[in-house]
């Protein structure tokens, strides 16, 4: 595993759990053996192996390999090899975005979608990657225990429809189970919660892992209720034919308690990258005396005359105080796995020196 919120554990899996994940994610996508696909991601993580490598191999796909992602080859790549589908994480998009990367004639060489999962996606990078370059994403969400891939969108979505599950629930859709697997949405006890509210995002199928290697009291607590727990805060809505989508707010772990109110990173995160002046930024939990834990930003500034005030001005205009950031810490990276997934826990101790410091909303927020 990753490791984002403490020690990384060994996965193990069987090759029934890799055919059941490959078969089902080249049918999902139309991988067959006139794809051609293209590797960018490393190959230690099951994104790279599972995606790019086990599932063409059993379609039969070919597959374009990189020795490491680059901005400026990634669009010329995919036109000269006449690649259909790409996998990526968050960053990759950003990183596109912020390069102006040169998408012309993409679409017409036969390039069909990018699959994009294994890390924060928000609404804001995702609407600004399909609107620049007119590239849809087929966003997913699995772990290193399901294998890879646990749920995709539904890549026959008409337009309208798929900006409907991108856009208009302050999440990105992770979208609907693949076949080789069942998902729910748990309580602490085990217990499916009602649409639209948040719990743990559980799974059961022949893609799960058969155990974590040498970690009895992981497993004990891992499959607790007869399903894999996967750590994560989601919630799910059913749309008119009865489907559930699923959506990710973020690793229970790494939820804000802030006067015993939990708080997703997630939703702050969008607003934060919305804000003037932020070229990228994460939400930060850190110590508090006074409520246990108070919201911090980690940001990234996107030219010389970004200013903290602006950032935490406009976030106080988009989210109530409780949900606001009080204190932008200004870096030049964010903490992230060789995956993509940020490591929020490892930057806490950037806020130390505001854990008595008592934030007092302003007038118009006095109530919230």
């Amino acid at each position: 595993t990753s490791g984002t919120t403490g020690n990384p554990k060994g996965v193990v899996l069987i090759q029934q759990n890799l055919f059941a994940d490959g078969f089902d994610i080249a049918a999902w996508h139309g991988i067959t053996e006139e794809s051609t696909m293209m590797c960018v991601l490393p190959v230690h993580h099951v994104n790279g192996t599972i995606v790019t490598h086990v599932t063409p191999f059993l379609a039969g796909a070919s597959v374009v390999l990189h020795r490491k992602f680059s901005a400026s080859q990634f669009f010329p790549a995919i036109r000269h090899y006449g690649v259909h589908i790409v996998s990526v994480v968050p960053t990759l998009l950003a990183f596109l975005l912020e390069s102006g990367a040169d998408a012309h004639n993409v679409r017409t060489s036969g390039f069909r979608h990018i699959i994009c999962g294994a890390g924060p996606l928000t609404c804001d990078l995702a609407t600004r990657f399909e609107d620049s370059y007119g590239i849809r994403i087929v966003h997913g969400y699995g772990l290193s225990e399901t294998t890879c891939y646990s749920c995709f969108l539904p890549v026959d979505l008409t337009d309208e429809e798929h900006r409907h599950w991108m856009r208009d629930y302050g999440f990105p859709s992770i979208g609907v189970a693949i076949p080789c697997n069942e998902m729910s949405i748990h309580d602490a006890q085990g217990h499916d919660v009602a649409d639209g509210e948040r719990g743990e995002i559980v799974i059961r199928g022949s893609n799960v892992m058969r155990e974590y290697y040498a970690n009895d009291k992981a497993n004990a607590e891992t499959f607790a209720f007869g399903w894999f727990r996967s750590g994560d805060e989601g919630f799910r809505i059913q749309n008119e034919q009865g489907q559930h989508y699923y959506f990710i707010t973020g690793r229970l772990k790494e939820l804000i308690i802030r006067g015993g109110v939990n708080l997703a990173p997630l939703e702050i995160d969008e607003v934060l990258n919305r804000a003037p002046g932020v070229r990228s930024g994460i939400c930060v939990g850190f110590d508090h005396d006074m409520y246990g834990e108070e919201v911090g930003a980690l940001v990234i500034k996107q030219n010389d005359d970004t200013n903290a005030e602006t950032i935490l001005a406009y976030c106080r205009q988009h989210l109530p105080f409780s949900k606001c950031p009080k204190v932008v810490v200004f870096a030049e990276t964010l903490p992230v796995t060789s995956t993509g997934k940020y490591q929020r826990t490892k930057v806490r101790h950037l806020f130390v020196e505001w854990r008595n410091h008592t934030f007092s909303p302003p007038e118009h927020q006095r109530k919230s």
